[in-house]
């Protein structure tokens, strides 16, 4: 597809107040926003014989159903029984394979789980109600599992040699299970959050209150952050108080003291500046939840002040969606929008701690 690109719009600058920029940005696919709904603590299964999802068979579809039917005894959030599909996405195809392979000769199953003893006998490695409710018990012992990245959760339990091998069965999982559970919901909510993810959508606190533009520059017209409100530094910020378990006041990230050596977070331009001086990591791959960077003219951003954004999925193509505020033209450009955009065109990736680094 042809890239396009937006128009720029200089940004304003107040002392301790940020102004994110309209940016323009190589476009991949056109912005697209998912429906909010309700998120329960589980769901249940609604499955038979003519239950079709394209993609999948029978077999494939009764395996994801006994996973989320195990969830369901368990009382397992949605986003775990979400997680426990997608590992088994990764591990089997959703398969009950009879085999293992070079890392694990004697992995069997769903889940391919070691004939160690760990898991039970092999044919309870072979069942798939009892795989599945083996690995969930393991993933509720995992601490603070639910504020994990999904790929990072299944990790703990699975114990891969790359954290990261499930990260493109996510979009697939969530699919499974909106498709095969009886009720409509979101991943918004304490117990199955995953913020910046697919599914959130726009759930930014502030995103009927007024821009500067129409309360004008006054300090007090910030937002509790200590951004103005729905700017893309507002927006990015809420998303890292969200994975970080503040998601009310008083907020744990604020632009006067997110840094440690006292300086403000700043515009958009100096966020990586920020992360850097709060030692946390950053990178070039995108990873769910990660604040995506451009510094001054990087993909059409603005050339004194940057843009910032969150990654919302990752695809295995090369490409990410991103999510954020103020990236559109007028009169749009203080909205949500959602886009997809080549892994090589921002300037850093912004990575959250892990749970064990917030210890």
């Amino acid at each position: 597809m042809q890239r396009k690109s937006l128009g720029l719009v200089a940004l304003i600058v107040l002392p301790g107040i940020l102004i994110g920029a309209v940016f323009s940005i190589l476009l991949l696919l056109t912005p697209a926003r998912p429906a909010a709904a309700d998120c329960g603590p589980t769901v249940s299964v609604a499955i038979n014989g003519d239950t079709k999802v394209e993609g999948y068979s029978q077999e494939q579809l009764k395996n994801a159903a006994a996973i989320l039917g195990a969830g369901k005894t368990l009382n397992l959030p949605v986003k775990g029984q979400m997680i426990s599909v997608m590992v088994a996405l990764g591990e089997s195809g959703l398969r009950v394979l009879d085999r293992g392979d070079v890392a694990g000769p004697d992995s069997r199953g769903l889940f391919q789980q070691r004939g160690n003893g760990a898991w039970g006998s092999y044919a309870d490695r072979m069942d798939p109600t009892i795989s599945a409710t083996n690995f969930i018990k393991a993933l509720q012992m995992v601490d603070g599992w639910e504020l994990l990245e999904p790929t990072i959760a299944g990790n703990k339990v699975q114990r891969n040699a790359d954290p990261y091998h499930y990260q493109k069965y996510w979009p697939e999982a969530v699919r499974l299970v909106l498709a095969l559970s009886d009720g409509t919901f979101s991943l918004q909510g304490s117990g199955c959050a995953i913020p910046g993810q697919s599914g959130a959508g726009d759930d930014y606190p502030w995103k009927n209150s007024p821009t500067w533009v129409q309360a004008g520059t006054d300090p007090a017209a910030a937002s509790p952050l200590g951004m103005f409100y729905r700017e893309c530094v507002d927006f990015a910020l809420w998303r890292v108080n969200q994975q970080m378990g503040s998601t009310s006041a008083p907020f744990k990230f604020l632009n006067g003291t997110f840094r440690p050596d006292g300086q403000k977070l700043g515009s958009a331009r100096t966020w990586k500046d920020g992360w850097d001086a709060k030692g946390w990591a950053t990178g070039n791959i995108p990873r769910v939840g990660a604040v995506v960077w451009y510094a001054p003219g990087a993909g059409g951003a603005d050339p004194t002040f940057g843009h910032v954004a969150v990654v919302k999925e990752v695809k295995d193509d090369g490409t990410y969606v991103e999510e954020g505020y103020n990236g559109n033209p007028s009169p749009d450009d203080h909205s949500y929008y959602t886009r997809t955009v080549s892994n090589s065109v921002p300037s850093a990736f912004l990575y959250l701690p892990t749970q064990e680094e917030k210890k």
